[in-house]
């Protein structure tokens, strides 16, 4: 199975550009594919924070990767039944535009899963621990994404190690989310085991990514001790970088919110409505510097975040890493 991911996807690197709300721009997912790694579209990003017709975006990034590694972020959350409806249009849309390799997310991905396997794509799906890894199989999902405490948006608790060591024997690729920020984060990671790698918070400190350039120098900055997780984006933790604004509001629910969000009846409502205001902070923050009403996403591989580059010298330096890396072990067996 050590060639799966990339039967899979395509890719001629094991490594994915994770969808990110707000940062995933048509002209960053695009420089990802052509040089050999796995671009994701996420559709809220292209339609509504950068009023891209998504149809329009999916053919743009096609006929410049000539084939590529394409994929495309499915949020299958039930938060109401005009969202379900519109992602599903979308979905049909990536799936007519020739996109056959989708990362689901944050429910149940069955509805996913039918229209892909009907047309031969594949299905990976976000998972945090075991329990979800296997609800998420027996909706016949085809490789998980295994996001560790390290991660950013939404983490899991586990390190990448015990993540791995979990769901090792699921028989499915397993790609680790959280915590790579250099070429030799990289290569460890792949060395526990995973069969690729997908990095978020590197490809924002990019030049592709078109976030405002505060942001992109606050992850430089950053170190992994400005990592926090704050509730009062979406009502579960979510790691952002800790600015003055974040120190001024906390980074708890209120009272009142963090009693409704236990209740069995309403705690999907607020977490729409968590949702729905979040979408806005996050857009905003991304287009404006500092200090004021912002949230700035990003996970713990900021501490091997050293400098904003381009998707060709990022992506080449990770190659380059795992190429020695790969080398190195021939050496070894061959010396064995």
């Amino acid at each position: 199975m050590t060639d799966q991911f990339s039967k899979d996807t395509g890719a001629t690197i094991p490594l994915i550009c994770g969808a990110m709300y707000p940062c995933s721009n048509t002209e960053l997912v695009a420089s990802v594919v052509e040089q050999g790694a796995v671009g994701v579209v996420q559709p809220l990003s292209t339609v509504f924070v950068h009023r891209e017709d998504l149809r329009e975006t999916l053919r743009t990034i096609q006929d410049r990767s000539k084939g590529g590694a394409v994929g495309f972020n499915a949020l299958v959350e039930k938060s109401s039944k005009v969202y379900e409806n519109r992602m599903k249009k979308w979905v049909d849309i990536a799936l007519e535009e020739g996109v056959r390799f989708f990362i689901t997310a944050l429910g149940n991905p069955r509805w996913v899963v039918e229209k892909a396997h009907a047309v031969g794509g594949v299905v990976y799906h976000d998972v945090t621990e075991r329990k979800w890894a296997e609800k998420a199989l027996e909706e016949e999902v085809d490789g998980l994404i295994c996001v560790n405490g390290r991660a950013g948006g939404h983490a899991g608790s586990k390190s990448a190690g015990e993540l791995y060591e979990e769901l090792s024997d699921l028989g499915v690729p397993l790609v680790a989310a959280g915590g790579v920020g250099s070429p030799q984060d990289y290569v460890e990671t792949l060395e526990i085991g995973y069969q690729a790698v997908q990095l978020g918070t590197r490809f924002i400190a990019s030049e592709e990514c078109t976030v405002h350039e505060d942001y992109k120098q606050a992850i430089v900055d950053a170190e992994e001790d400005d990592i926090v997780l704050t509730r009062r984006i979406s009502g579960v933790p979510v790691s952002v970088i800790e600015t003055e604004f974040v120190k001024r509001v906390g980074t708890e629910a209120g009272p009142v919110a963090r009693r409704l969000l236990q209740h069995p009846r309403f705690k999907h409502w607020v977490r729409t409505w968590y949702s729905a205001r979040s979408l806005f902070k996050l857009a905003r923050g991304m287009n404006r510097s500092g200090g004021y009403d912002d949230y700035w996403q990003a996970g713990r591989s900021v501490a091997g975040i050293e400098a904003v580059e381009s998707v060709e010298a990022i992506i080449a330096r990770y190659a380059e890493a795992l190429d020695e890396a790969r080398q190195g072990q021939v050496a070894d067996e061959v010396a064995e």
